[in-house]
């Protein structure tokens, strides 16, 4: 039986004056952490809280977040964290799909319930913030015992987190994670990197995201430091990172191009307490990724996966040189099967669908058994994603497949086509997409977006193409926009592309 308050129990008991955690100055010790647990878990079964319940949560970077997290294993309830700028239309839509029945929000949110009609909640509502009419504040939680209460219960394979998929390649799915689901990825990644109770992690990506409630749970799990950064830009990270003595991170791959761009720029930032960044969410381009190692001066790992299998894969960049396109090998918990169209094994080299085995696996879609069903193949769950695997078992990511051009017939893969165009030093962010066509189904699209301060025609791009492509994958159409669309995570949304460009009317 694993149960995360349990362990966070443990560490607070072993280290009750160390400090547990810091998020915008503020800091708690673990005696504090602990403290503050308790009396959110005494408060929450006061007013009718019960094990099994599910709590919606617009969730921000915060210590409350961190401590509702935690007081929410205690009590055997499962959070389901959202976008807290989410449209209300699109929050009813997840906390629906996950049987949400309390709320707990901010005032903004709870004042654009009102202005849309509300939600519909049997609940509580709680404000985080303020007083709000017809909702409990959350301060009266400092006036609860902070003595623990333990509910008997509680084995670990409730649910603990229910985290929807962004629908960037499809309708959402709500991602079941259980404690005992979270507690086997922290320890997958304690395992991996070396993590230690003298470490100081840093969480810097969005709370409602699994990536971010990972590294804010590793440390308070065997007494180390959690650090979350409220907000993000490169230069609030290098300064978190500096002051805050930050040993180990994974960030994605967006803002570690914002964060390599300045690294090269003219003012010198001194960076010496990293031991170990890891790299996620997309592929660092070899440039960017040669930069920060060599300005970090730590180890370098780049990994693969998705939400709802965690960590796939891993890279060293310093073990494995020579693999720098490559997302690595399968971790010890997992194993990887490239799948043809025709369901049979491809080959060394062949690309197909990327499908995992791993003792990572979440617990399913909430209320959506069939659906998670249709995902395994022998248990191998299909990840969507195209990749394949070298002679010596380094996998390779090679897009999504939803994302694959078929252009008469033929595959274009739009990942070569955008390593091509990225060789022309005025572009600085690029896209392949499939464009409708009468004649061939789809066809070849560009999205470009120009570095500021540099000129690039139509007429360059397509004569770069034409000497290094080949004739099916020429672009057909080319679009030069001011940004391309993406997520809270800063991954590109390529199914979005086409509505933004309909909606500045340049189709």
């Amino acid at each position: 039986m694993i149960r995360l308050a349990d362990l966070f129990y443990r560490s607070a008991a072993l280290y009750p004056d160390k400090m547990a955690i810091w998020c915008d100055n503020e800091t708690l010790t673990y005696k504090e952490f602990a403290d503050k647990v308790s009396q959110y878990s005494n408060f929450l079964l006061k007013h009718g809280v019960s094990y099994g319940d599910h709590i919606g949560i617009p969730m921000n970077n915060s210590i409350t977040s961190v401590v509702l997290l935690f007081a929410a294993a205690n009590l055997g309830v499962g959070l389901v964290p959202v976008n807290p700028t989410l449209p209300v239309s699109a929050a009813k839509t997840a906390f629906q799909m996950a049987n949400v029945t309390h709320l707990i929000a901010r005032r903004a949110f709870f004042e654009q319930c009102d202005k849309n009609g509300g939600l519909p909640l049997d609940g509580l509502r709680i404000c985080m913030d303020d007083d709000h009419e017809g909702s409990l504040s959350l301060r009266q939680a400092n006036e609860s015992s902070t003595e623990r209460p333990v509910i008997e219960e509680v084995t670990g394979e409730e649910t603990l987190i229910i985290t929807t998929t962004s629908g960037s390649t499809g309708t959402p799915k709500p991602i079941n994670l259980t404690q005992l689901n979270k507690y086997r990825r922290a320890m997958a990644h304690i395992r991996l990197y070396g993590i230690t109770k003298d470490d100081r992690i840093l969480a810097a990506t969005p709370l409602y995201h699994s990536l971010a409630e990972r590294l804010a749970i590793i440390p308070l799990l065997i007494g180390g430091s959690s650090i979350l950064l409220p907000r993000f830009t490169p230069s609030i990270w290098l300064r978190c990172v500096k002051e805050q003595q930050v040993t180990f991170t994974i960030a994605v791959s967006a803002q570690l191009n914002q964060i390599a761009a300045l690294l090269s720029g003219p003012e010198e930032t001194e960076i010496d307490s990293l031991r170990c960044v890891v790299s996620s969410s997309a592929l660092l381009e070899l440039q960017v990724k040669n930069e920060l190692i060599e300005k970090l001066r730590c180890d370098f790992h780049e990994m693969y996966g998705t939400s709802e299998v965690s960590t796939v894969t891993n890279i060293n960049f310093k073990e494995a040189l020579h693999k720098k396109q490559s997302v690595g090998k399968p971790l010890p918990e997992a194993s990887v099967f490239i799948l043809k169209s025709n369901g049979d094994q491809a080959a060394s080299g062949e690309i197909g669908e990327i499908t995992c085995r791993t003792e990572l696996l979440c617990a399913g879609y909430y209320g959506m058994a069939d659906t998670f069903d249709a995902s395994l193949q022998n248990g191998y769950f299909k990840t969507g994603d195209l990749g394949y695997l070298d002679e010596d078992g380094y996998l390779y990511f090679s897009g999504r497949k939803k994302e694959l051009i078929i252009t008469g017939g033929i595959n274009v893969y739009p990942q070569d086509v955008e390593k091509c165009v990225k060789e022309l030093v005025e572009i600085s962010e690029c896209a392949a997409f499939a464009y409708p066509d009468k004649r061939l189904g789809e066809v070849v699209a560009l999205a470009i977006v120009i570095k500021e301060g540099k000129e690039l025609n139509m007429r360059a791009v397509q004569v770069h193409c034409s000497r290094n492509l080949a004739d099916f994958q020429q672009p057909h159409k080319i679009f030069f926009l001011d940004k391309l669309p993406k997520n809270a995570m800063g991954k590109l949304v390529k199914g979005e592309i086409i509505n933004y460009i309909e909606m500045l009317g340049l189709n």
